[in-house]
């Protein structure tokens, strides 16, 4: 059971149900770590961690279609905070941004009204993260600035739009998913609209294109099914549009680049996956469904490793990783060796059942950790899966195809210390170490232990089910019952369960399976146990089966409240229970109404055949409960006063007088009192009877006839003096029963279906349920106060109503959604701090922006005074008690292995660097870390190594790591020289195998020269056939090739020819010719000269030594930091790679990142690759005073002065500053440094 407060305030809230098909791709996991999903109009956000709803947002009119979240790809402090901002497109083209904390909306956005297709933030700069590109159907691509909803550009394009996909890698490149192939972009930028139409490719359906085999060598044995499969998808890219019988219909569902390498792109099909490398436009990897197996529905490609997440038709959610293209393996299979990209099965989790109502619809991974998947089912449900790593046995037969996966020695990026405490399962390149590469030593396998992968689910969230509803909301708070007080809601639906929700918390209490049909209607009869009523649908004679079955929550106990009645009989049309709970009225459709008595479930009366028709009924507020009371008080002096005076009288009947006493206590306490209770009815005139019930006896009583305005009464409602009665034409009829007035009003609104009055005393508002919407009218003053109607303000109608407290109404609509809505009825996503939780969410952008800054500080700066602590309460922290009170919840809400993490001395800096920026989803920050911890700890080594050299020139490459601990390939030219060589090689070989016409042996021939493997590129431009027009040409490049000498006038000829090309416009061949002679370095220069940037960047990595390469690196470094670029975050990580971490200080300090200045310089000076002389001097202490600022700016000043206490003299002044009229105290708290700095220096 859920631990319960009394919370008499109950905040609005939305409980939801099953999802429209609009709603299928509206989802997206953000880097905030939470998950937003669209359900009809309304968005939820979902907390994956502790799998609660945390915020509904409710705006949008019609079906939302996409969500996205804002990245997280910039430098956070108190200007740019960490924020929840989520943009959501729907089916009528509004395009919302929100404020999620505060439920509000930034701004809204419209173009056209057709549903919006695809939405993604750009990221890719640090001059603006308000951009947002959207798809507006049928052709247009417009870029929005999602802060202020201005229109910065339009471009409209020659087929239907499906979606698009940035790569990952180069922003100014992106592909289209049309209607009838591939359109690649490769000028997008945000100041203008892309210039060109675009490359448009056209796909042809894999199974209709014509086989392109290679005739296999005579020896290969005779290729298998699976095979021949792979054989027939050679090609499938072509840039004519295909013939109408090849293309049947573009069956494509996604296409996404691959981020965990460049250039490579993946097309999904029902039945098969591609990968494709676009340098060649070729497919060089096919994941396929055998026949039997279930179609894909869709994939998410993985940045850290080289995986794929596959949803299947079943629910059913695969990982796959690449295999790695060791050497060992090739002597094994030779066919199979590099011909194919593979991708293994790693893991997969349960399938889910399938119905016509029940599909998957999206799964969303984890961007952060890459280790979580949740999957949306239609019918609201969503289920969240985690990957575990568990240490498997070597596998016993060798003969399993698998080859095993190695879990990485390393957490967070830095090898592991001996008594370190790790979270193995933090993330999926903590959880797989890195894929091995042809002509890789295999690391020894001592320290490397073998994992296996399975999904665990860790947690669900399930909808309601679907309409209809039937709601009651059980008895009023009163003072009597506050102390067990419980805001129950009781919702009947169409299968017959009863559920029953907690609405302080929103969370479901019970669901009771009640009925066999749908439940009509449900009355409690006290705090904890109602009566519900279903009927069944009616027989040929429009008889049916009346269930009425009385339920008591606690024990879950339902039983048959009339017994074996029910069968073949006219069906009931309502029950009303008396106010003081005694009676219960049964009212049928064709038959006279029973009259029950619920404290011992008996029939008290059957009315008569002549008893008139009833259409409304309701029981009166008035009882003589009190002077009953009082006359039974009397009574029991009486007998006291009695018994005392005749004491004398024989002991045989003093006996019996006890005997009668004892039966009279025993059934007062057993509610034998029987109060007098009355309820009035109308029948199909409209005249009004009054009827008494007390104990077992039925009196009629006045009748009043018919108000002639009137039309049939539908409904009536009694509260104190008033009366209400409502009809079929939608009149209200007020009655005022103390002064004898009646007034009638005509709402002009039709049949009024349902009225009810608010609970607490003397309050007079009525609610009013009509077929197109709702009414709040206030009695006393006999006017409306507030309105809804279907079509005006709200897009979903009404099914049923009622009050929630005095001031809350709550609401069951056809969307499958119940609202609790202040009585204004105005539908509103709530303020997220203002809720009750039931589970604490870990999730610091609910904090105000400086308490997450604090936050962050607080974890970086461990150990406080030399203690490891996470309480906030330790730290000298200024700031009101609310706010800590806040924080402190945040920490609490860590798990207890993040906690043991971060308070565990082994953990370095950098580690926790790492480690804090992923517990913030901090994308920008992660980056920066990731790749400064590995240069910063594979320079220090070589440092160790080798004599110390001077800052300018690299440390030689050859001994700069060991050869298993290399930047992940997803960081492209950020990777050592050694390992990115090995790469592209690879690559260019998968490419030769892959190739199928001219154009790509051309392209690899191409590509061979670059990277210096003349004599394969011989081979190749030697396969030229003699009818191919460049035959010739290709030839005497082959001899060109294989004659170069390195004598002195061929070289300059060659080089004059290589220039000359490059001033004709010719700047690839020229490229290649410089390459020939080995003057790669002027290449990368003219590639810079022509603004091929990355290309010379790429060409440096792969040809040139490292100084030479460094030079051309720094360039390109200068390049992106120019304010047309603007991309200095991206510039900082190339000069990370070069080592040259002076100047990655000098320009954290001038863009002003004080926090991450100060802590990169402070482990530059542990790792002993900065030193501290006159030069670095002023660099470390304008550092350490500026980030002292921003901790004193923050509160905390205990961190402050640490930092002004190794900044020099201008730290001194600001020490003082911070300690101003304490005295010693600046003394003591220096003191207290030195010590730890003296800790410090011994570790």
């Amino acid at each position: 059971m859920i631990p319960y407060t009394v919370n008499i305030k109950l905040a609005a809230r939305t409980l939801t149900g099953t999802l429209n098909l609009q709603n299928k791709t509206a989802v997206d996991w953000g880097w905030q770590g939470l998950i937003a999903q669209g359900c009809h109009s309304s968005i939820l956000i979902i907390d994956p961690k502790t799998s609660q709803t945390i915020q509904v947002l409710e705006r949008h009119k019609a079906n939302v279609v996409k969500v996205k979240w804002s990245r997280e790809n910039y430098y956070h402090n108190v200007s740019s905070p960490y924020c929840l901002r989520l943009a959501s497109g729907d089916a009528s083209g509004k395009i919302i941004v929100w404020d999620v904390v505060s439920g509000t909306a930034h701004c809204e956005i419209q173009e056209h009204s057709k549903p919006i297709q695809d939405l993604e933030w750009l990221w890719n700069q640090d001059a603006s993260r308000d951009l947002l590109l959207a798809i507006h159907p049928p052709n247009y691509i417009v870029l929005w600035n999602g802060d202020t909803g201005t229109k910065l550009w339009k471009k409209s394009y020659a087929e239907n739009i499906l979606s698009f996909s940035f790569d990952p890698f180069d922003p100014s490149n992106m592909a289209l998913l049309t209607s009838e192939g591939i359109v690649f972009i490769t000028d997008f930028t945000h100041s203008k609209p892309p210039g060109s139409a675009g490359k448009k490719v056209y796909i042809a359906s894999p199974h209709a294109s014509p086989a392109h085999t290679k005739p296999a060598p005579a020896a290969a044995p005779a290729p298998t099914g699976a095979k021949k499969a792979l054989n027939k998808v050679k090609v499938l890219i072509t840039n004519e549009k295909p013939t109408a019988e090849a293309v049947t219909l573009n069956d494509c569902l996604q296409l996404s680049y691959l981020p965990s390498k460049r250039n490579h792109m993946l097309l999904l099909y029902p039945r098969e996956i591609l990968i494709l490398d676009l340098e060649l436009s070729q497919t060089v990897g096919v994941v396929a469904i055998e026949r039997s197996g279930v179609p894909f529905v869709q994939v998410i490609p993985c940045a850290q490793r080289d995986a794929l997440y596959c949803l299947h038709e079943n629910g059913c959610i695969t990982l796959r990783v690449c295999r790695s293209t060791t050497t060992t393996e090739e002597a094994t299979d030779p066919e199979q060796s590099a011909h194919e990209l593979v991708y293994d099965l790693r893991s997969q989790c349960d399938a889910i059942r399938v119905t016509k109502t029940v599909r998957p619809y999206r799964m969303v991974i984890c961007p952060v950790n890459e280790n979580n998947a949740a999957l949306m089912v239609s019918d609201g449900r969503a289920m969240l899966w985690e990957l575990k790593a568990h240490t498997a046995k070597p596998a016993t037969n060798p003969s399993s195809c698998l080859s095993p996966l190695y879990s990485p020695v390393s957490f967070c990026g830095a090898p592991l210390g001996p008594n370190q405490k790790r979270i193995q399962d933090l993330s999926l390149n903590s959880m797989i170490g890195q894929t091995m590469i042809a002509g890789e030593a295999l690391p020894p396998s001592s320290n490397q232990q073998e994992i296996q992968l399975k999904f665990l689910l860790t947690g669900l969230l399930s909808g309601l089910p679907l309409p209809p509803f039937a709601l009651r909301m059980c008895p009023p708070l009163t003072t009597k019952n506050i102390n067990h007080y419980q805001p129950l809601l009781a919702v009947g639906t169409g299968n017959g369960s009863v559920l029953v929700y907690n609405l302080t918390s929103g969370l479901l209490h019970k669901e009771l399976s009640v009925h066999s049909c749908e439940v009509k209607g449900i009355e409690w009869v006290s705090l904890t146990s109602f009566l519900s009523f279903a009927t069944s649908a009616p027989n040929n004679m429009g008889l049916v089966r009346n269930e009425l079955q009385h339920v008591d929550l606690p024990t879950g106990r339902c039983f048959a409240f009339r017994g074996e009645r029910g069968n073949d009989e006219p069906p009931i049309e309502m029950i009303k229970v008396s106010h003081l709970k005694q009676y219960l009225v049964v009212v049928f459709k064709d038959k006279p109404l029973e009259l029950w008595d619920i404290r011992t479930g008996t029939l008290l009366r059957e009315m008569a055949k002549n008893f008139p028709t009833v259409t409304a009924l309701e029981w009166s507020p008035s009882h003589n409960l009190k002077s009953l009371k009082k006359k039974q008080m009397a009574a029991r002096e009486a007998i006291a006063r009695q018994t005392v005076s005749d004491a004398e009288q024989s002991s045989v009947e003093s006996s019996v007088i006890s005997l009668m006493q004892d039966a009279e206590s025993k059934s007062e306490t057993g509610q034998a009192i029987s109060a007098r209770e009355h309820f009035v009815f109308t029948d199909t005139d409209g005249q009004v009877y009054h009827i008494t019930v007390e104990g077992n006896s039925v009196k009629d009583g006045a009748r009043i006839p018919p108000d002639g305005s009137m039309g049939s009464i539908a409904c009536i409602a009694w509260k104190g003096d008033t009366l209400v009665l409502g009809d079929v034409d939608g009149n209200l009829n007020f009655w005022d029963l103390k002064a004898r007035l009646s007034r009638g009003i005509p709402t002009h609104r039709g049949w009024v279906k349902k009225i009810r009055f608010a609970p607490g005393k003397g309050n007079q508002k009525l609610l009013v349920m009509y077929t197109d919407g709702a009414e709040v009218w206030d009695t006393k003053e006999v006017q409306m106060v507030s309105s809804m109607r279907i079509g005006r303000n709200v897009n979903y109608r009404i099914l049923d109503i009622d009050w929630c407290t005095s001031d809350k109404v709550v609401l069951a609509s056809d969307d499958g959604c119940i609202r609790v809505l202040e009585m204004a009825m105005k539908s509103a996503s709530y303020r997220m701090d203002e809720q009750d939780l039931t589970d604490p969410v870990w999730c610091p952008y609910l904090l105000v922006p400086r308490a997450a800054l604090t936050l962050k500080a607080f974890l970086l700066l461990q150990p406080w005074s030399g203690t490891f602590t996470m309480d906030i309460t330790q730290v000298d922290y200024t700031e009101k008690d609310e706010i800590k009170g806040l924080i402190q919840e945040q920490l609490n809400s860590l798990s207890n292995d993040m906690k043991s993490v971060l308070l565990d001395p082994e953990l370095s800096l950098l580690q926790r660097c790492l480690l804090v920026s992923r517990l913030f989803g901090d994308e920008s920050d992660l980056h920066f870390w990731t790749v400064a911890s590995h240069y910063l700890q594979s320079f220090a080594q070589a440092r160790q190594l080798s004599v110390s050299t001077a800052e300018g020139q690299a440390p030689g490459e050859g001994t700069q790591t060991p050869a298993q601990n290399h930047l992940d390939i997803c960081h492209d030219i950020l990777c050592e020289s050694s390992y990115f060589q090995k790469f592209q090689l690879d690559r260019v070989h998968l490419q030769e195998v892959k190739r199928s016409s001219y154009d790509h042996t051309k392209k690899c021939a191409d590509q061979l020269l670059l990277l210096g493997q003349t004599d394969r590129a011989v081979q190749l431009l030697l396969e030229t056939s003699a009818d191919n027009p460049s035959y010739y040409c290709d030839s005497l490049k082959a001899c060109l090739v294989t004659t170069i000498t390195s004598s002195g006038p061929s070289q300059s000829t060659i080089k004059l020819v290589a220039t000359n090309m490059i001033a004709n416009g010719k700047l690839a061949e020229g490229v290649q010719m410089l390459c020939l002679i080995d003057k790669a370095a002027d290449a990368c220069r003219y590639l810079q000269t022509y603004g091929e940037w990355t290309r010379a960047a790429w060409l440096a990595k792969v040809r040139l030594s490292p100084a030479e390469g460094s030079d051309v690196l720094k360039r390109w470094a200068e390049h992106l930091c120019s304010s047309q670029v603007n991309q200095k975050s991206k510039a900082i990580l190339v000069l990370l790679s070069l080592g040259c971490f002076y100047k990655v200080g000098e320009m954290l300090l001038s863009m002003r990142h004080f926090d991450r200045a100060a802590l990169f310089i402070e482990a530059c000076l542990k790792y002993g690759v900065m030193e501290a002389n006159d030069s670095s001097n002023k660099l470390i202490e304008a550092a350490f005073l500026d980030y002292a600022r921003l901790l004193r700016n923050l509160g905390l000043r205990e961190g402050a002065a640490l930092w002004a206490s190794r900044a020099g003299s201008a730290g001194e002044q600001l020490m003082e500053e911070l300690f101003e009229g304490e005295g010693d105290v600046t003394e003591v708290i220096l003191g207290k440094e030195e010590d730890k700095l003296s800790q410090e220096g011994t570790e």
